[in-house]
């Protein structure tokens, strides 16, 4: 699989709807495959050359095509030729870096959102766009590789579960939505968790790398309400907006996908909170650290204090001193100092400052 990509800026100065593919290339080809349905029928047909997708387009049955792959560029300008897309629709299908949005044309609707998973490590948040294109009787699909969280959608259809194959295009098109949606609560767990985990480590000890891990959950969370926040405007701009090419059944199902992101977003701002209170911890628990160190110090340059006076004392050059020619006077001084010493350690444990 490779791994080089492209940046926004390498669009710069290009004319609008000039296609240039944004992101990491994640396959090293495009896949195309294709759901026929309805009530009666199913066929699925893989590795579809991409010359024979427009049959599909006035068919009498429903079609899902499936596109995984976006790096080829003559490819996604041959599908939009064939479906009559927009120049600037198929210029945000190959920009991988697009917040989640919804577009309505002529005879079509342009959907793309975020659909993320947990890395196998459980320390990473796996991203990749997928953008839908819903016509008349046929679903685009468009995703950076093959493999998804879609595979529930796919069973469903195959074994007849449900009402999705008497339904038209656009309840497919919330089927996969809600789908990829329900996959977010995953992911939400997988905050807690590790949130819960990141307070136990600070209530342990505090160093370098749990804060490296407190900053890390706060970008990772961060990242996470940009996927969500956008796309609850998008679905609650389709609920809103009258188009000819969702039926109002399917909005009322759409509705419930914005009652969970709008659950979500209450999660995410609980995390957030959480994350918070951790940072606060941590610092805290850095503030004691060094509360606790001044406190030895301060206790150390006390004790030394007197044991400094007593030295200075006798370390002054005047020819008459007491006990200066004593025989024992050394080991008396020592003496005094050590008594000092002692009875400043008992002083500091009946006060508990030791």
């Amino acid at each position: 699989m490779g791994k080089s990509s492209k940046k926004q800026s390498s669009k710069a100065g290009l004319p609008p709807g000039t296609l240039v593919h944004v992101g990491k290339k994640r396959s090293t080809q495009v896949k195309i495959n294709v759901i026929d349905y309805n009530a009666e029928v199913y066929e699925v047909s893989e590795s579809v050359p991409v010359q024979e997708l427009s049959s599909f387009q006035n068919a009498d049955t429903i079609t899902w095509i499936d596109i995984n792959g976006l790096h080829d560029l003559e490819i996604i300008k041959s599908i939009g030729e064939q479906f009559e897309l927009h120049g600037l629709l198929l210029e945000d299908v190959v920009n991988t870096t697009h917040r989640p949005k919804v577009e309505e044309y002529d005879d079509h609707i342009y959907l793309t959102l975020k659909m993320l998973g947990i890395g196998a490590s459980r320390k990473s948040i796996i991203s990749e766009q997928v953008s839908f294109i819903l016509g008349d009787n046929w679903l685009i699909s468009f995703q950076e590789r093959e493999g998804d969280v879609l595979e529930s959608v796919r069973s469903r259809l195959s074994e007849n579960k449900g009402i999705i194959r008497k339904q038209g295009a656009d309840y497919l098109l919330y089927s996969l939505i809600d789908t990829i949606v329900d996959n977010y609560f995953f992911v939400s767990e997988y905050f807690s968790d590790s949130i819960e985990k990141l307070e136990e480590k600070v209530l342990i000890e505090t160093n370098t790398l749990i804060l490296q891990e407190i900053q890390q959950q706060k970008k990772l969370l961060l990242n996470f309400r940009k996927s969500i926040t956008p796309l609850r405007e998008a679905i609650s701009s389709i609920q809103k907006e009258e188009s000819v090419l969702v039926k109002s059944s399917t909005t009322r199902y759409l509705r419930d996908v914005y009652e969970h992101l709008l659950q979500l977003t209450e999660i995410i701002e609980s995390h957030r909170d959480l994350i918070a209170s951790v940072m606060d911890l941590y610092l805290s628990g850095e503030s004691n650290k060094m509360n606790k160190t001044m406190q030895v110090l301060t206790i150390i340059a006390t004790i030394f204090i007197p044991l400094t006076f007593v030295a200075g004392i006798y370390g002054m050059n005047f020819d008459e001193m007491p006990e200066l020619h004593w025989k024992y006077g050394y080991q008396a001084v020592w003496g005094l100092m050590g008594v000092i010493f002692i009875l400043m350690l008992i002083f500091f444990r009946r006060k508990k400052w030791l």
